[in-house]
Parts: C-alpha cells; structure tokens; sequence
C-alpha cells in the first residue's frame, strides 16, 4: 500500500511511534525518524531548531520527498507545582514547535497526495491536577491541526489523533483497568498505528482537519459520585 513512499515520524523509537514505524515499513514505505534515544536515521532533540533543520535537511537530501510526516514525540509532563519556565517552554516546543517547523521545512518537498498526522492526546479535551505541560502541547497541536489543514487545503491533507490509555509494552489488563472503558480493554500501539496507517491512505482521502480520539470510549462515559460504582475519595 505504501511501496516506496518516504515516512518521517517524530519520536519514532519508542511505543506508538515504534509500532507506527514498524507498520509503515512492513508496508513498504521508507521510514525516516527522529528520536532523542538512538536510532538507526538521526538522532536528535526536537526542541533544537538547528537539529530539525538538520533532520529535514537529511531526509531531502537522501530522498528528495515527503509522503507522510507524523508528528508523535512526546512532551514532558509536570504540573503547576513542579514546572519551571523552562520545562514548560521545551514541553511546546517538542509538541507544538517542533510539528509547525517540520511542516514549514517540509512544505516545498511534500508529495502529492502527502499527509501530516499530528499525535495528540485525550488529555486535549479532559486533565488531570498536575499535567499542564504535557496538556497544553496536546492541546495545542490538536488545534494546530485544523490551522494546518486550511494552510496546505489541496496540497495536504492534515488530520491528528487523540490516544487515551495506550499500554506502549502491550500489557493486557484485567479487572476495573480494562472494564472501566466501554470497549472493555486497554488500549495498545497498534490501536493507533492502524488508524494513522488509515488516515494516510487513499481510503481516507476526504477527511482532513479532523481529530479522532481513540480511547475505548472512556471520554464519552459520564461519572458521576456513587453511580455504576464509582465513589470519589477526596484525600
């Protein structure tokens, strides 16, 4: 399906960049990644601008092209108590920064037909205390998503997703863990790799701008104190 076409992904060296690297690869695209943590293409920290110019810089010239660009690195995630001026900024900018810059480095060397998946994060719509770094990134590149997608209408089609609790060791849960999501499980890598393989397909060609959210359901399930079982201990 993807013979031939040239794959960047972000973070691509670990959990659901992995398995989206894997999946592409096993379908025939040429994969280009980009991780903090070793790996066989570049190495490097999305938060530097001189090595995302050197990344795409690279891809161009070993390629020539881009067909697909997933933007999956992780940002950091520390709260209101704990993150510094700083920790906040890099969470941005590996998040939010770093997705906007490739796309403009990208954006004379895109294929026709290309496409750019952002990674986001269920937590781009609902918080826990103490996660405003890793939410305000999530948060921001969902919004990034639709700018992109009226940017770069008839040259790109832009679209993100929005994991919810994705076990990136495939650990397979029983008990409340898996039952209290109405699809019944814990989610795995592979929950996400199938639909960003999906949206960069011909099959999806009349879908952009949008933002999935695969969580098994646990954002659509109303909560509430003493219902279902569920009992709210304030400590």
């Amino acid at each position: 399906m993807f013979k031939n076409k040239v794959a960047v992904i972000t973070g691509g060296a670990q959990g659901i960049g992995k398995t989206t690297a894997e999946e592409f690869q096993k379908n025939g695209a040429i994969v280009c990644i980009i991780d903090k943590r070793p790996n066989a293409y570049f190495t490097g920290d999305l938060a530097d601008e001189r090595a995302l110019s050197r990344f795409a810089g690279q891809v161009i010239s070993d390629y020539g092209k881009v067909d697909y660009l997933i933007n999956n690195a992780l940002p950091l995630m520390k709260g209101l108590t704990d993150c510094t001026y700083e920790e906040f900024n890099y969470a941005l900018r590996v998040g939010v920064t770093a997705p906007f810059y490739l796309a403009k480095l990208f954006l004379p060397h895109f294929a026709p037909g290309a496409v750019i998946i952002n990674i986001s994060s269920s937590r781009d719509r609902m918080s826990q205390p103490q996660t405003e770094s890793y939410t305000a990134a999530k948060g921001g590149i969902a919004a990034l998503t639709h700018a992109l997608a009226a940017s770069l209408a008839g040259k790109v089609r832009v679209n993100s997703v929005s994991p919810g609790w994705i076990d990136t060791a495939f650990t397979e849960y029983s008990g409340p863990d898996a039952v209290q999501h109405p699809a019944g499980r814990v989610g795995n890598p592979l929950d996400i790799a199938n639909m960003v393989l999906f949206l960069c397909s011909d099959k999806a060609g009349f879908i952009t701008g949008e933002n999935i959210c695969i969580d098994g359901g646990m954002t659509k399930q109303m909560i509430y104190h003493n219902d279902f079982g569920w009992t709210l201990r304030k400590e």
